[in-house]
C-alpha cells in the first residue's frame, strides 16, 4: 500500500516536524468552518433562554434569540443550524399531532431564521420523541413502537417542514423504510431541492443522556429504544443501513454518537464515498466539558483535536455543540 521508504538515518520522520511551517505544511487533514453544523436548542416565549445543566455552555432558546444568534453564526461562517425543539408538556400526546402541526415551534423557528438570515442552511430533526408523551421516537401500541404508522406519521411531519422552509431534512428515528417514503413525498409536493442528510446508523447509546435532558424526553421515556436503534456492538449492518438509505433517496449520511464510532465513519467514507456526517452528541459534549472545567483539558486544545478525529475519519462535516466557539477561534 505505501512505497518503500529508505531506512534510519536517511528516514527521519522528525524532519517534517521540526517547526510550525513545516508541520502546516506536511498537515493531512484540516478543520474549517465549512465543517461545522450547529445543533440548538428552542422553546416557546421571547427574550429568554433556559441553561441546559448537563450541557455546560448551552441553554434552550427562544426564537428572538436564536435569530440573533443564527446571524452570529453566519457572520462567523458557519453554514447550517440543525433545530430541535423542547415541546410543552400540554402538547405532547400519544398520536403526536404537534409533530406535523404548520405553526409548531419548529416550523416557526425555520421560517423566522430564513426571513432574517436567508443564506443560513436550516437543518431540522424528523424524529417523534419531543412530541410523544412516552418519549419513544415512534407510535406505540401494547408498548411495541409501531413501523410503518411511524413512517407514515414521520412523512407529514417532513413535508411540513419542508413548506416551513427547511433546506435539510434530518430523519433521525431509524425506522424502515422512511427515507424512500420521504423522498416521494417531497418530490410530489414538489419539494425536489429539499436535502435529506438520513441518520442511517443510529446506535442505542447511553451518550444521548443529556441530549433527552435539553428537549424534555428524559423523564418521559418508557424503556429503552433497542428495537429500533443499532446495537453498539454492530459494524456490518451499518454498511447495509446507509446502502439502504442512499438506494431511497438519501443525499448524504450520519453517524451518531461519533467519538466512540468513528471506525463506522472511516468505514462509510471509503466503502460509498458519499457525503458522510456524524454527530459530537451531548454526552461527549458533556464529558469533554467536564474535563475542562475541572481543569483537566485544555479548553481549546481539547475542543480541536476531539473534532480533528472526524475530519480524519473521513468525516465531510460534524454537528456539534462547540461549534460557535471553534468558529470563533478559527476566525481569530
Amino acid at each position: 500500500m505505501y512505497p518503500i521508504q529508505a531506512t534510519y538515518p536517511a528516514t527521519r520522520f522528525r524532519r517534517n516536524r521540526r517547526t510550525d511551517a513545516l508541520r502546516r505544511l506536511t498537515q493531512e487533514n484540516v478543520l474549517t468552518v465549512n465543517d461545522l453544523i450547529w445543533p440548538v436548542f428552542i422553546k416557546d416565549g421571547t427574550g429568554d433562554e433556559t441553561p441546559i445543566a448537563s450541557m455546560p455552555g448551552v441553554a434552550r432558546q427562544t426564537i428572538d434569540g436564536l435569530v440573533r444568534r443564527a446571524a452570529e453564526a453566519a457572520e462567523l461562517g458557519i453554514p447550517a443550524v440543525c433545530l430541535f425543539p423542547y415541546t410543552d408538556p400540554a402538547q405532547r400526546s400519544e398520536e403526536c399531532d404537534e409533530a406535523w402541526n404548520p405553526e409548531n415551534l419548529t416550523n416557526r423557528a425555520i421560517r423566522a431564521i430564513k426571513a432574517e438570515v436567508p443564506d443560513m442552511t436550516v437543518m431540522t430533526d424528523v424524529a417523534l420523541d419531543p412530541y410523544t408523551s412516552h418519549g419513544q421516537d415512534g407510535l406505540m401500541k401494547d408498548g411495541m413502537i409501531l413501523n410503518d404508522e411511524t413512517v407514515e406519521a414521520l412523512v407529514r411531519m417532513a413535508v411540513t417542514q419542508a413548506e416551513a422552509g427547511a433546506d435539510v431534512l434530518g430523519p433521525s428515528d431509524m425506522m424502515d423504510g422512511r427515507i424512500g417514503r420521504m423522498r416521494s413525498a417531497l418530490e410530489a409536493a414538489g419539494f425536489h431541492s429539499t436535502a435529506i442528510m438520513s441518520y442511517s446508523a443510529k446506535y442505542a447509546s447511553v451518550f444521548y443522556g443529556p441530549f433527552r435532558d435539553a428537549v424534555g424526553a428524559a423523564g418521559r421515556l418508557k424503556g429503552d429504544k433497542k428495537t429500533y436503534q443499532m446495537n453498539a456492538g454492530n459494524s456490518d449492518e451499518a454498511l447495509r443501513l446507509v446502502a439502504r438509505d442512499l438506494t431511497e433517496g438519501a443525499d448524504s449520511v450520519m453517524i451518531k454518537p461519533g467519538m466512540p464510532y468513528l471506525d463506522i465513519c472511516r468505514r462509510v467514507k471509503d466503502e460509498f464515498g458519499v457525503p458522510t456526517f456524524a454527530y459530537q452528541v451531548s454526552g461527549e459534549y458533556a464529558m469533554l466539558q467536564g474535563a475542562m472545567q475541572a481543569g483537566w483539558l485544555d479548553p481549546v486544545a481539547g475542543m480541536l483535536e476531539s473534532l480533528l478525529g472526524f475530519k480524519r475519519a473521513g468525516c465531510d462535516g460534524i454537528l456539534t455543540y462547540f461549534a460557535l466557539d471553534v468558529a470563533r477561534h478559527l476566525k481569530r
